[in-house]
């Protein structure tokens, strides 16, 4: 073995490997402090500093007008002692410009609010943007093990509110939270140095007792929202599961079954969402009985003051001005921290899928995969989807350019495994995987599969249109090129026949269309892709005799020229390669021509020869059908039953 040959890989990974760990809150707010401050983007940055400029503009002018309100109270107030001429003196003599600097001060304080909103918000709207198209592009770069294991309908509603969470986290952290800390401190300054401490001392108490009983109390109260999120997550994945095989509930009558089990989720959920509903009246029921207290202290040293001359009734308006000003956003703190929290939960959810491994990574600087003809070699190669069950033993073999290679061999013997390596969909663990020369875990995956293209047993079409589809191989081919593919798949003429031609809509994962013509969509895209090398996955194990001919046919068009890998289970389809191999329990077993193979006696003659025998009586039974008006009883022998038949023939691979 060479040394290229003997490199040495990493063992593939388990399912559980590499799990990332829970972070806490901070990490998850230092996650998204980069997406609030983006690189290279100056007037993003300059939207932050005015946003915020305007943000201390407007608590700056709401902190004011209370101040303005209780010297236009002291203004309209009768000095004690005064009769009410001075009352009426007072009255007319009242200065406008404490009137009008409160309505400017109010009207101020507004819209510097509502200008701040404006200019943050591209910022904002940003910042989801980006978050979300790299989670996008992160979930299409993890492998395919992660891809298998997932569940579409839970993984779309983590992306879901984890994208919502940022904006919530962005619009309440920034423009609540904070400035409402910063308008208390503010207050709490200002009665201080227009009283004495006391009053800062008691309003600091209350919002301080307020605040830890909001915390403690939300915090308990968060787990029966993870228990909404899961339950909903459940249903969600059980709806969309159950959605997108329609098909098989029908086929067996489980609506009834489906039903139940969905309604098993929901009831899960209504439960979480009453337990949590409850609990948040009692919250707000704690949150009124502090504020109410809170406030009746206050004002009863308000009141003294008054009484004793120290203070006057504008300073009595004043405190309970600026008492109310604050506990109106405290109150709403509840409802905003269990938000924020939630939301920070979900943002967590959606950076943790950011942080799952990439198993299958391009080396730092690897080149593009070098141009060539399209030479394939495995050589040696071992690997296993998990370290305790290997599945592929040191196979070895090259397919020369432009020539055919056809895989058989039964189930379990690791063909499709050899596809799935061939896009670098995992590593090999030992030996290694050429193409031109070049090994794979070298140059780009991309530069990789590009080269390659393939036909699956199981063509699988996006809910779009038909010249969607076919140009998904080439995206920015022109429509020119696209029919010309349609006619090389020998799809184009029936195309014509629908009434809305290349636009027609081919529906879920391609279900309007026959078996076969979603074969034909499958060959004119892999026609527009024009790759070097073609892979023919059992591209037409699942049709009737005749399509699989006619078929057939379209691949031999498209396979022309080209270096071809055919793995199959329909011997009948091989018969022209140029060399079969045959797999048994990962390794090969035989290799040679048809006819070399047939004359061995092997393995490979005994599968051909149950393959012919099953189509041989097949054949007779049709004519029998064909010759009697109705089924025959045995006669003279026993006829040979279809599950003794089936059984004779090979499993689909």
């Amino acid at each position: 073995m060479s040394a290229a040959t003997a490199q040495p890989t990493t063992p593939p990974k388990s399912p559980a490997a590499d799990k990332p760990a829970p972070r806490g809150t901070f990490a998850t707010l230092r996650s998204l402090a980069p997406y609030l401050w983006p690189k290279g983007e100056p007037a993003l940055r300059a939207r932050v500093v005015i946003a915020l400029l305007l943000l201390a503009a407007a608590k700056v002018a709401n902190v004011l007008v209370p101040i303005a309100y209780s010297r236009a109270v002291n203004a309209l107030t009768p000095h004690l002692g005064e009769g009410a001429a001075a009352g009426t003196a007072a009255v007319l003599t009242v200065p406008v410009a404490l009137v009008v600097g409160y309505g400017l001060l109010r009207v101020a304080s507004s819209a510097f609010g509502e200008l701040r909103d404006a200019v943050f918000t591209k910022v904002q709207g940003r910042a989801g943007r980006r978050i979300a198209l790299q989670v996008f592009t992160h979930m299409h770069a993890l492998s395919l093990r992660f891809h298998l294991d997932r569940q579409t309908g839970g993984l779309s509603r983590v992306i879901e509110r984890g994208t919502r969470g940022i904006n919530f986290v962005l619009d309440f952290m920034i423009f609540n939270i904070i400035p409402t800390i910063l308008e208390i401190l503010m207050v709490s300054v200002i009665l201080w140095k227009l009283f004495d401490f006391s009053f800062a001392a008691v309003t600091l108490g209350t919002i301080g007792l307020y605040v830890t009983f909001t915390l403690m109390f939300t915090n308990w109260r968060l787990r029966f929202r993870r228990q909404m999120n899961e339950t909903d997550q459940e249903a969600n994945t059980r709806a969309i599961d159950s959605l997108l095989n329609y098909e098989t509930v029908k086929y067996f009558g489980n609506e009834r079954h489906e039903e139940r089990r969905y309604d098993a989720s929901l009831a899960r959920y209504e439960r979480a969402y009453n337990q949590s509903e409850v609990s948040l009246n009692f919250l707000n029921m704690g949150q009124a009985a502090i504020i109410a207290v809170g406030l009746t202290v206050v004002m009863l040293m308000a009141a003294r003051g008054v009484a004793a001359g120290r203070m006057t009734v504008g300073d009595f308006v004043l405190v309970n001005t600026y008492l109310i000003q604050l506990y109106l956003p405290l109150n709403f703190l509840g409802f905003v921290y269990r938000e924020m929290k939630q939301g920070l939960v979900d943002m967590e959810a959606m950076f943790t899928l950011m942080r799952e491994s990439q198993e299958i990574a391009d080396k730092p600087g690897a080149p593009q995969l070098p141009p060539g003809r399209g030479e394939v070699r495995f050589e040696s190669v071992r690997f296993g989807y998990n370290p305790n069950r290997e599945i592929l033993h040191g196979v070895d073999f090259r397919v020369p350019p432009g020539r055919m290679l056809a895989i058989v061999g039964p189930t379990g013997a690791g063909k499709s495994t050899i596809s799935r390596l061939m896009f670098r969909f995992y590593d090999v663990s030992a030996g290694r995987i050429t193409i031109d020369g070049a090994d794979l875990r070298d140059v780009t995956q991309e530069s990789v599969r590009a080269a390659i293209g393939v036909v699956p047993q199981d063509t699988v079409l996006f809910n779009d249109t038909i010249f969607y589809n076919i140009a998904y191989g080439r995206p920015n081919a022109t429509e020119e090129e696209v029919v010309e593919a349609a006619k090389l798949a020998q799809v184009h003429d029936f195309v014509l026949r629908l009434p809305e031609g290349y636009k027609t809509r081919v529906g879920e994962r391609g279900l309007k269309l026959s078996g076969g013509e979603k074969q034909r969509v499958a060959i004119a895209r892999t026609i527009l892709k024009n790759p070097r090398i073609l892979i023919l996955d059992e591209a037409t194990s699942a049709l009737d005799t005749r399509t699989e001919q006619e078929i057939q046919s379209a691949l031999r068009g498209v396979s022309r020229g080209r270096t071809t890998l055919v793995i199959a289970h329909r011997l009948s389809t091989v018969v022209e390669a140029d060399e079969i191999i045959v797999l048994s329990e990962g390794r090969i077993a035989e290799r040679g021509t048809h006819a070399e193979l047939v004359a061995a006696e092997g393995i490979y003659a005994a599968m051909w020869r149950r393959q012919a025998q099953a189509v041989a009586l097949a054949e007779a039974a049709a004519a029998a059908r064909d010759v009697l008006p109705e089924p025959a009883g045995p006669a003279g022998g026993q006829t040979p039953s279809p599950v003794a038949v089936g059984s004779s023939a090979p499993a689909p691979a």
